[in-house]
């Protein structure tokens, strides 16, 4: 089982064959190692060989050649850096690399939709517990690590992508990242795009899942608002696409939450239009008075929501001890004289000059809206922003935060260099999409989604517990402005403090499962989680995909009420 070559051909369900460039010659190194021994420290011996459950679990998986067992090696204390690499490649928390994490019994690359499907049928038949991993990108590392043995099924090299132009359509198997799904449109058409985030090594599968909110959502709104097809793999390995599914599990996966239905193979995306050329803006500001930071955000309140669709505007903000920063980042599609004129009328303070903006192409706004050197860099999936640790608060507006409730926030975030927030504002599409129309129901009357995040270096982990401290001190003075009864929170922002359910616990009864699973559920989906649960109960009703903030599905005689009572 030695390395193939760099390029596949990946069949999709139109049948045609799409080219798609799988993951480095470093992961085939890897995946051909079927026996082999490495040194830990102190010269200690560690024999990766299979057991003989895993031999039954390889037998099964006689298809794939790209599968590696792990047997009681704690990978921390292996120097061999291969087998650590894939398992932490795509962990971008480094909070989770810590050896007090659970280890996979296996990872599994699977390389074809006949593959995933045997992949999930084995794991059901061995009862281990599955975590889908796409990105790698689950802030509460819920694509990696569980209490009881699991697998993880890394979907890396699913990463084919097939445009077909007079659609306007593309078919991206759920491993690709949004940056590799950018650099495929962008080299198909210069006036196609998708409406998605703009950190390019998010995965597909769970960016899209959880919704997928990004920097043209004022305009063509979420993700999954542009998803019109997708093939779903349940838990008895069967695939399904939107007709056999059905419209209330269709609907489900949309911004439901990703590990939760299925596994997604594919998304089928409605492409969204754009110009040529768009434009846009970094725009860093400096400050040691608060007083003139806090009116500088108080004003973008004002004005982000009220922009043309065409235009969105984002800020960052932070501090160190002498001075606070706001970095406004701005994508317009169009010319740059009109984005120029339009901030100069509605937000002269921002001292937006025409020199600031720069035109470029769509696909050359999304590389350098994520800070990157060049398109080319779209495609690289591993690529590192930095190896640190975090931890991620989110709260969404409805009315405008006063001035003295912004310089209080920026007077936390003063005591703390490491922390930022990031600041969305909606508006637009997102005002004229119903609640209903996806689980994602944070639409018309929403000013702003808010981040709150604290990152520090692996050196400084000893440290950790006052980094999140401090956190939680700037999260618990922003909720007297932020959304109440309840305070909302976004899914694909997932945040484990909001509650979390112990699913080897078999005393908890399945209606005790969806009350207590309603805790969070609804500050993550409002009144669409009651229909949530119906949909898990029509597609997953073993509970087979579940994490610690899964939906649960309806049992026993509780089934009947599906589309027949309330829950």
């Amino acid at each position: 089982m030695g390395p193939r070559n760099n390029v596949r051909l990946c069949r999709m369900s139109n049948g045609k064959a799409a080219a798609g460039v799988v993951a480095k010659r470093k992961t085939r190194e890897i995946m051909a190692t079927g026996y082999r021994r490495f040194k830990a420290r102190g010269a200690v011996e560690v024999e990766l060989v299979a057991t003989e459950v895993n031999r039954k679990m390889c037998a099964v998986f006689q298809k794939i050649n790209a599968f590696h067992c792990f047997h009681n090696v704690n990978l921390v204390d292996v120097t061999e850096k291969k087998i650590a690499w894939l398992l932490y490649v795509s962990m971008q928390n480094q909070i989770f690399t810590r050896s007090t994490f659970p280890r996979p019994l296996a990872i599994i690359l699977p390389e074809s939709k006949d593959q995933l499907a045997n992949a999930i049928s084995c794991c059901t038949k061995g009862s281990w517990t599955i975590r889908l991993r796409s990105g790698g990108h689950s802030y509460e590392g819920l694509s990696h690590i569980a209490d009881s043995p699991f697998v993880i099924i890394d979907l890396m090299n699913l990463n084919g992508i097939s445009i077909d132009l007079d659609t306007q359509t593309a078919w991206a198997e759920s491993g690709a990242t949004l940056g590799e799904i950018y650099h495929a449109i962008g080299a198909s058409s210069n006036v196609l795009g998708f409406s998605a985030g703009y950190c390019p090594t998010v995965g597909s599968g769970g960016h899209i899942s959880g919704g997928g909110y990004g920097m043209m959502s004022r305009k063509y709104g979420l993700a999954a608002d542009n998803v019109v097809d997708a093939l779903l793999v349940d838990g008895n390995g069967v695939v399904l696409d939107r007709k056999s599914m059905g419209e209330d599990v269709f609907w489900a996966i949309r911004g439901g939450g990703g590990g939760v239905w299925g596994a997604v193979y594919a998304w089928k995306l409605q492409l969204v239009p754009v110009p040529k050329n768009v434009t846009m803006f970094r725009l860093m500001k400096h400050t040691s008075e608060v007083e003139d930071a806090s009116k500088l955000i108080h004003k973008w309140q004002h004005v982000a929501t009220k922009l043309e669709d065409d235009f969105s505007l984002a800020v960052l903000a932070g501090a160190n001890k002498d001075s606070f920063w706001l970095l406004f980042l701005g994508l317009y599609l169009g010319p740059k004289e009109l984005a120029s004129s339009s901030i100069h009328q509605k937000f002269p303070e921002l001292n937006l000059l025409l020199e600031d903006c720069m035109e470029m192409s769509w696909v050359e706004a999304s590389a350098q809206l994520a800070g990157l050197k060049s398109v080319s860099e779209l495609n690289d999936r591993f690529l590192k922003y930095d190896d640190r640790a975090f931890k991620t608060k989110v709260d969404f507006t409805k009315e405008a935060i006063p001035l003295e409730g912004i310089k209080g926030a920026l007077e936390i975030l003063k005591k703390e260099h490491r922390g930022f927030m990031v600041m969305n504002g909606q508006g637009g599409m997102m005002d004229k999409i119903s609640t209903d129309a996806t689980p994602f129901p944070h639409r018309s009357g929403t000013l702003s989604m808010i981040e709150y995040i604290v990152a520090w270096d692996k050196h400084e982990d000893l440290n950790s517990i006052e980094f999140i401290n401090w956190l939680h001190q700037l999260y618990d003075y922003m909720g007297k402005f932020v959304s109440n009864n309840p305070r909302v929170g976004y899914v694909n922002h997932v945040d484990l403090e909001l509650g979390t359910i112990d699913w080897a616990n078999k005393t908890i009864s399945s209606s005790r499962a969806i009350e207590i699973a309603r805790t969070w559920g609804e500050k993550y989906f409002l009144s669409n989680y009651d229909r949530l649960v119906k949909a898990k109960t029509l597609i997953d009703p073993k509970n087979v995909f579940n994490h610690p903030q899964s939906i649960p599905p309806l049992q026993g005689n509780h089934v009947g009420c599906i589309g027949n009572c309330d829950l």
